[in-house]
């Protein structure tokens, strides 16, 4: 049966396209390697000791927006100033951490919107976020806490959000350190898949190291999941090359 002309066309044009996007991946793959190499010459500069940048994204085409990750026990100022050497870099796009995406600040100062904090302290005053024992999985009871958490936050997006895991003094510190963490990640999990932006969302664990005032350390109501609002921050709608800590 003879081919349709528009068919045919239809077919060569998709396959040129095809054709064209494999060499141009093929010939960005030299930039990349270029960039990785300029990146790492600048972290180290910077003083970002076990930070790397990745300049290819999750299906391993190359990319001038480099990923950012390690260095978790690097201050927020180095962490600041390593991100902004290398969006330095000629040729680098938009920087992002593993941990948080990069946007650029507005000319409006920022301001903070201390009733969302209000609001989530007044939910957590009653009722606490519970987890299973000696796990980060938050209880299905406690589900609908995390509902009415994020219906308070809601208000204030683009704010940066504090997720802060607590637990008492019972174990290792080590092992309090780990479990606050993953238990604050869990938590910000939760509320990302509520609807609140991932690049708002600040997750950390301080072990037993700040129990509740008049509370000893030991007290199993140290084991809790404070939240901070700390600043709002309007974003741009457009891509962005500035980065910032996280």
């Amino acid at each position: 049966m003879p081919v349709r002309p528009s068919i045919a066309i239809l077919a060569g044009a998709l396959l040129t396209a095809i054709i064209a996007l494999i060499g141009a991946e093929r010939n960005d793959t030299p930039m990349a390697e270029a960039l990785s190499a300029q990146a790492a010459a600048a972290i180290e500069q910077a003083g970002g000791t076990g930070v790397t940048a990745n300049f290819y994204a999750y299906a391993g085409s190359p990319t001038r927006h480099p990923v950012l990750s390690g260095g978790a026990d690097l201050d927020e100022a180095t962490r600041d100033r390593v991100a902004k050497a290398v969006a330095a870099v000629p040729g680098v796009g938009g920087v992002h951490w593993t941990d948080g995406s990069m946007r650029a600040q507005a000319a409006q100062a920022g301001f903070t919107p201390l009733h969302c904090q209000d609001d989530v302290e007044a939910l957590l005053r009653a009722r606490t976020i519970r987890f299973e024992e000696s796990s980060s999985d938050i209880e299905a009871s406690s589900r609908e806490l995390v509902d009415e958490v994020a219906a308070a936050l809601r208000p204030c997006l683009g704010s940066i959000i504090a997720i802060t895991g607590h637990t008492d003094s019972s174990g290792p510190e080590p092992g309090n350190l780990a479990l606050s963490r993953e238990r604050a990640d869990a938590v910000r999990r939760a509320l990302i898949n509520r609807g609140i932006p991932a690049d708002g969302l600040r997750a950390s664990g301080v072990g037993s190291s700040i129990p509740v005032e008049g509370l000893d350390p030991a007290d199993p109501a140290n084991r809790r999941i404070e939240f901070s609002v700390i600043a709002t921050v309007p974003l741009e709608p457009t891509p962005v090359d500035t980065p910032g800590p996280r």
